[in-house]
């Protein structure tokens, strides 16, 4: 194959990529068609059969080094411990506590329970400030 076949072959393999819901696999065939077409263009791999081994080759190397280190870089950032962001976060309390006292506190739409860690009580439709999350309930003090 000429040297702009590898890379059309690369582009199109880096669109199936693209519109499939896969897991990093045909990206890695893409790179490698693409680094083929290089190699043709520059001289480098001119015989067919080197291509084509060079093209397969390539692909199970990259996917072998670099699939699963990619997939948990991307699941890192999915923000598994989104919870943890509702920290400094703004909530209303729904009920009166006292302090120490756990109650419930209104947070983006959802009622959680609610320990009061401040030293003053916090009173019904008050807004707290939540200073730490602990599973499911949060720590808030007043604003």
């Amino acid at each position: 194959m000429t040297w702009w076949m590898w890379m059309a072959l690369g582009v199109v393999l880096a669109v199936i990529e693209l519109a499939t819901p896969g897991g990093f696999v045909v990206v890695f065939f893409a790179l490698a068609a693409l680094l083929v077409g290089v190699l043709d263009a520059v001289g480098v791999a001119r015989n067919p059969v080197l291509q084509w081994v060079l093209f397969s080759a390539l692909a199970v190397v990259a996917l072998r080094l670099f699939r699963n280190p990619l997939l948990r870089w991307i699941r890192s950032r999915d923000h598994p411990h989104a919870v943890d962001s509702l920290t400094g976060q703004t909530a209303i309390a729904t009920t009166d506590m006292a302090p120490g006292q756990v109650g419930q506190a209104e947070l983006r739409g959802s009622i959680w329970k609610a320990r009061n860690v401040d030293g003053a009580p916090v009173a019904a439709g008050q807004r707290c400030r939540v200073v730490a999350v602990d599973g499911l309930m949060l720590d808030i003090c007043q604003e």
